[in-house]
């Protein structure tokens, strides 16, 4: 490996890290619609407040994040719009590969049971009702 690939790794592996997370991929995804409070992703995201506010200090951490303050309120924004050009890639990549990544022993999720089922209004899955209804 030549020392300018090397010399780019940590950064790299550093805004990969912090791209890792599913919190702080959904965080992101809101955040490219528009700004938003704590609050609002909070109740948008169905996540705690410290939960939403430790993920957007990551992601200031690494400058992907920023706030504006108005009056006693902070309003969360993108601040690189290329980082939805990597995600826009990231997507392109993962439907050329067939989503393989997910069969990754060490990062996919091989095991069948820890796939998500739908789930109806009254939170049972699907499968469930529908042996209520046999």
């Amino acid at each position: 490996m030549n020392a300018d690939i090397a010399a780019g790794l940590p950064p790299a592996a550093a805004l990969f890290h912090s791209l890792a997370d599913e919190t702080r991929l959904r965080i992101v995804q809101r955040l490219a619609r528009g700004e938003a409070r704590v609050v609002d992703l909070t109740a948008q995201l169905g996540l705690a407040q410290s939960t939403v506010s430790k993920h957007l200090a990551c992601l200031r951490d690494c400058g992907l994040v920023d706030y504006r303050a108005e009056g006693r309120q902070s309003f969360y924004a993108l601040t690189r719009p290329e980082l939805m050009d990597l995600l826009a890639s990231a997507e392109q990549l993962l439907a050329a590969t067939g989503h393989a990544v997910e069969l990754c022993p060490t990062y996919g999720t091989t095991d069948p049971a820890a796939a998500v089922q739908p789930t109806t209004p009254a939170g049972q899955t699907q499968e469930r009702t529908q042996e209520a209804g046999r």
